[in-house]
């Protein structure tokens, strides 16, 4: 099978069903897990700018794409030019496990997908209980930006037990927001991801002084590892084991 991944966790989901560089044709630069196995994996351009053409030479039997990431010209290109998709909608990560048995089917691993759904299921339903805590995950520095909690992010907070606000419930899902915003909603915990910003510690103690004067309990910051976050599909364990591991309240 001959697939071109546009889509970096599932890229590493790809590989985690077993699969390799002999059937992973392309990926994207963001691409960069598993190392080893990527490196021998072509880069056929970015997620949102990917070249047509060096898709269109690797004649893929499936494109893996993701609905928020890629264009929809780009999945209407590979429709026009007759090549299989794979569009992934992950919302949250209860989302995930129904998304790995359609992936397995796809690419033919529908063992190795039931193993990880299943581990995925297994953890989720081991429901973290409602903290009182308010949680926001920062994703941009210039302008602030957040994700709000009806997004994937938002929703992994959600399963360690915080509260994650809809700060603009009929936006994109990831608002610009302000200091006077975080302290509004009563953000008790903010999370500065390490992408796709990486936030810096002075960034983050430059943003606590300004809440300070806000608020005379500013609410805590937390440096994270935005795959954690972010990243879905087989990254999903991961990412739910050490957030809960972390976060989550007895």
């Amino acid at each position: 099978m001959r697939i071109v991944s546009l889509v970096p966790s599932l890229t590493l989901t790809l590989f985690d069903f077993g699969l390799d560089a002999t059937s992973i044709l392309g990926r994207t630069p963001w691409c960069i897990h598993p190392a080893e196995g990527v490196a021998n994996v072509p880069v056929v351009g970015g997620t949102k700018t990917p070249t047509l053409s060096k898709i269109e030479a690797a004649q893929p039997d499936l494109v893996v794409m993701d609905r928020d990431e890629n264009p929809k010209a780009v999945y209407d290109w590979c429709r026009e030019k007759g090549f299989p998709t794979f569009v992934c909608h992950v919302q949250h990560p209860s989302d995930v496990p129904s998304m790995l048995r359609e992936l397995g089917h796809a690419v033919n691993r529908t063992q190795e997908a039931e193993q990880w759904a299943s581990e995925i299921e297994s953890l989720l339903n081991d429901t973290s209980p409602a903290s009182g805590r308010i949680g926001l995950p920062l994703i941009w520095h210039e302008p602030l930006m957040a994700a709000n909690g009806n997004t994937y992010a938002g929703n992994m907070l959600t399963c360690t037990g915080f509260s994650v606000p809809k700060i603009d419930p009929d936006g994109t899902g990831y608002p610009e927001v302000t200091a006077a915003t975080i302290v509004e909603h009563g953000i008790t915990d903010l999370f500065l991801s390490s992408e796709p910003h990486e936030f810096t510690v002075e960034e983050g103690e430059s943003l606590f002084k300004v809440l300070a004067t806000l608020t005379p309990t500013p609410p805590r910051v937390h440096h994270i590892d935005g795959e954690d976050l972010t990243w879905m599909g087989t990254r999903t364990l991961a990412g739910l084991k050490r957030l809960k591991a972390k976060w989550a309240q007895p």
